[in-house]
This record gives C-alpha cells, sequence and structure tokens, in this order.
C-alpha cells in the first residue's frame, strides 16, 4: 500500500488552476461541488494530478 502512495502526486489548487486555466474560485466550487475530488490538509485543498485528468476527460466527452 505504501508503494501506491509513493506514486500519488498531490497538487494544491493553484496549480490546478493554472494547469486547467481557470480561476482558483472554479477549482474550489469543483471540488465543493464533489466534480473534483480533494484532500484537505488544515485549511487547504490538495488535489491527486489523476484527478485532472479524469475531469478533463469526464468534460470532453460530455461536450461531444
Amino acid at each position: 500500500m505504501a508503494k501506491e502512495f509513493d506514486e500519488v502526486r498531490f497538487l494544491t489548487v493553484a496549480e490546478v488552476a493554472d494547469m486547467m486555466r481557470v480561476s482558483k474560485m472554479t477549482v474550489y466550487r469543483m471540488v465543493h461541488a464533489g466534480e473534483l475530488p480533494a484532500i484537505r490538509f488544515g485549511r487547504s485543498f490538495r488535489v491527486p494530478e489523476s484527478a485532472i485528468a479524469d475531469a478533463i476527460t469526464r468534460n470532453v466527452a460530455d461536450s461531444a
């Protein structure tokens, strides 16, 4: 199980917003709506990198 966590990379909300080219508020809305899985560390959220690819793929498939 430890190996699985070694492969996971967590990104900050600002990094996710930059990658998706949206505002940080949009990322927070997606997290709170359950559209983007995230883990809370204290007062900040971290999003698994794989979740971003899934969200983008899912949204592109929905619009096609």
